[in-house]
């Protein structure tokens, strides 16, 4: 963790806001007391990067909570496919040929 470029007190904070806000738009953190003791710390929010981060900033998706070996060793295998029908890869793959053309 980055250590604090600055320690201010709440009273501090209190009465200068907008000058450690301004601090911290620079790209400085500001470690806050009360009374001595460390309570908080100001610092720049990191900007997500890529349309998955901003998704997950905005709430529109969540972060998987497994791993994807998890979920197989929890819903298994799908059933075979009957003698008679063809397997999803199979169909898709006639699928893909037929609109190819």
């Amino acid at each position: 963790m980055k250590e604090a470029a600055e320690t201010i007190g709440v009273r501090e904070l209190r009465q200068n806001a907008s000058r450690y806000l301004a601090k911290v738009k620079q790209g400085q953190r500001i470690a806050v007391t009360d009374r001595g003791e460390l309570v908080a710390y100001l610092e720049p929010i990191d900007e997500p990067r890529t349309t998955y981060q901003r998704m997950v900033a905005a709430g529109q998706v969540r972060p998987a909570a497994g791993s994807m070996r998890d979920l197989l060793a929890e819903i298994g295998s799908p059933p075979p496919a009957e003698p008679d029908e063809s397997s999803p890869f199979e169909e898709l793959m006639r699928m893909r040929d037929e609109e190819r053309y």
